[in-house]
């Protein structure tokens, strides 16, 4: 039989300590034959704060653990053994694997990210905002444009009744 790809409903913010564990098991149960790869898929963002950028991980799917293996009794046992994990998704008590689609786009959203962060800017254009920060401070807009590679948006606010375009950073916004 051969091994597919389950996605596997863990507790939020212990994904890692999952993936440890159950790597651990599975070595110690010598079960390599059955569980294969555990995943959990994450993207590099970047975040531009008054200036100064940085990198970190993050999540992809917060909850959830990807298990490349072959189902059976002693795979399904290794994961309810593991501290952390709540079961296999699925249809009533049958886990369904992945499909073939899905796993390549996981694995490659995963590689993809390796290569160049993203900038995580979560407006878009025609959101309406609030300035919480800088000269405009408290003033209401709608952005008109996202420059992600620098982290700045153009917003339309109104001044003495007239609409003016400012540039400010991203974090410099909240949503209304």
């Amino acid at each position: 039989m051969a091994m597919n790809w389950y996605v596997v409903r863990v507790q939020t913010a212990r994904e890692d300590q999952v993936r440890e564990s159950l790597e651990k098991r599975v070595k110690a149960s010598a079960l390599e034959h059955l569980i294969g790869r555990v995943v959990v898929p994450t993207e590099k963002v970047k975040e531009i704060k008054r200036g100064s950028t940085t990198v970190r991980e993050r999540k992809i799917y917060p909850g959830y653990v990807m298990v490349e293996m072959e189902m059976g009794d002693d795979a399904l046992a290794i994961l309810g053994e593991t501290p952390g994990v709540g079961g296999v998704l699925g249809t009533g008590n049958t886990p369904v694997p992945m499909t073939s689609k899905d796993v390549e786009k996981m694995l490659m959203a995963a590689e993809r990210t390796e290569e160049e962060p993203t900038t995580e800017i979560t407006f878009s254009v025609g959101d309406r905002v609030r300035i919480k920060e800088g000269l405009f401070q408290n003033f209401d807009g709608e952005i008109e444009e996202i420059w992600p590679d620098k982290g700045q948006v153009r917003v339309i606010v109104s001044i003495l009744g007239r609409p003016t375009p400012v540039e400010l950073e991203y974090w410099q916004l909240e949503s209304i």
